[in-house]
């Protein structure tokens, strides 16, 4: 009792809140979101009402700071972490919308922060991220799929994206698009905007995409824009580049929550079994105690870079590229163990453990990529490539 009477009043408050958010999610996570978990998985089910209970629990807001409190970049990951230890793909949709809300709030551009940020931090409006292929481009991987020309109050936007997750005809989301040299309407190897792009907006279509492993309970449309009008109230930057390069890390960052869930969720499955198949599971590599060690301590990094989300110096992007790497590789070792763990039955298309093993698939291909972070963690060290 002395040593909480000693703590101020103000970290009392916040510890006490941070805890009651965690369990609230936690709770929702291990009944609600557990009820429909098969549906996402099999019928392609996007769990919104579950969604919109996270984000009135408190989930989606964390790490955006609002109403005067403190950002806590770790306790969104926390959050994350119990909603993939139940549904990757539904953890997946918590990035989606978490780092939506980055965009939104680091753009301060007043028509996408107060209200709007508000409604998107509390899961009353829903939005999410079109940044594969940006991110690819700004890495040297791809080329800009989207582009813009300068028309007289703002710009008109033209091309394609082959999957955004967590849209809707209601949502909205974020991305970057090339723009054209006025004189040349050549692209500008300079110039990108990036901006939030409601998907009623006249000139987009939402197409089905073919079914994704894993992923189908993410409501993931491709798009296809057709001049459609961007204003500066839906800029996020102009230009975009450094915009970027200063919430790469973050954007990076809150990722590993997929990855720890999908782990835990996997270790989890290992105790299920170790009663009856513990004589013969001792001989397996990956065992759950080791493994539980491992992600305790990674979980652990993770905690301590996330004091500091929007750090750019390489030193600190090395360290934040290095954990999201670590969380792929444990998340992928520990699907596969559980799968070796729990024998035949875990083979069963309806086992969670199955369904884990392709959750990770996706935690490690997911952008930026396994292979992706580490041609970025090269590029950093100074490291020579193969052409």
């Amino acid at each position: 009792m002395e040593l909480i009477l000693e703590q101020p009043a103000e970290q009392l408050s916040g510890n006490a809140k941070r805890i009651e958010i965690l369990e609230k999610v936690k709770s929702i996570a291990q009944k609600d979101l557990a009820l429909v978990v098969d549906a996402c998985d099999q019928e392609g089910f996007y769990p919104e009402a579950v969604l919109k209970a996270l984000g009135s629990a408190g989930a989606f807001g964390a790490h955006l700071g609002l109403d005067q409190e403190e950002m806590d970049f770790g306790l969104a990951i926390s959050c994350m972490e119990e909603v993939s230890r139940v549904c990757g793909a539904t953890g997946f949709v918590v990035w989606c919308h978490d780092v939506c809300g980055v965009y939104m709030q680091a753009s301060k551009n007043p028509a996408l922060t107060g209200e709007a940020l508000q409604k998107h931090a509390k899961g009353i409006t829903l939005g999410g991220t079109g940044m594969s292929n940006p991110m690819k481009t700004f890495s040297g991987i791809e080329t800009m799929m989207l582009k813009a020309k300068k028309v007289e109050g703002g710009y008109l936007v033209s091309g394609t994206l082959p999957w955004v997750s967590h849209i809707g005809l209601k949502h909205y989301f974020g991305t970057v698009c090339a723009v054209l040299n006025e004189q040349t309407g050549e692209v500008d190897p300079d110039h990108q905007i990036m901006f939030i792009l409601p998907c009623d907006r006249e000139g987009v279509t939402l197409k089905d995409c073919p079914s994704f492993s894993a992923m189908e309970g993410t409501s993931t449309y491709g798009l296809h824009l057709k001049d459609v009008l961007i204003t500066t109230d839906d800029l996020v930057a102009d230009p975009a580049k450094p915009f970027i390069k200063n919430i790469k890390a973050s954007f990076i960052l809150l990722q590993t929550g997929m990855g720890l869930g999908v782990a835990q969720g996997a270790i989890d499955s290992m105790w299920e079994v170790e009663s009856q198949l513990g004589k013969v599971n001792q001989f397996l590599e990956d065992r759950p105690v080791a493994l539980q060690h491992e992600l305790d301590d990674l979980r652990n990094r993770i905690m301590v870079l996330a004091k500091t989300p929007y750090e750019s110096s390489d030193e600190y992007v090395l360290k934040v590229l290095d954990v999201r790497a670590h969380a792929s590789e444990i998340a992928l070792r520990a699907a596969q163990s559980a799968l070796l763990h729990q024998g035949a039955r875990g083979y069963l298309l309806s086992s969670a453990v199955q369904r884990r093993v392709r959750e990770s698939h996706f935690v490690a291909i997911v952008t930026p990529a396994l292979k992706h972070l580490r041609y970025e963690m090269a590029k950093l060290k100074g490291q020579h490539f193969l052409n």
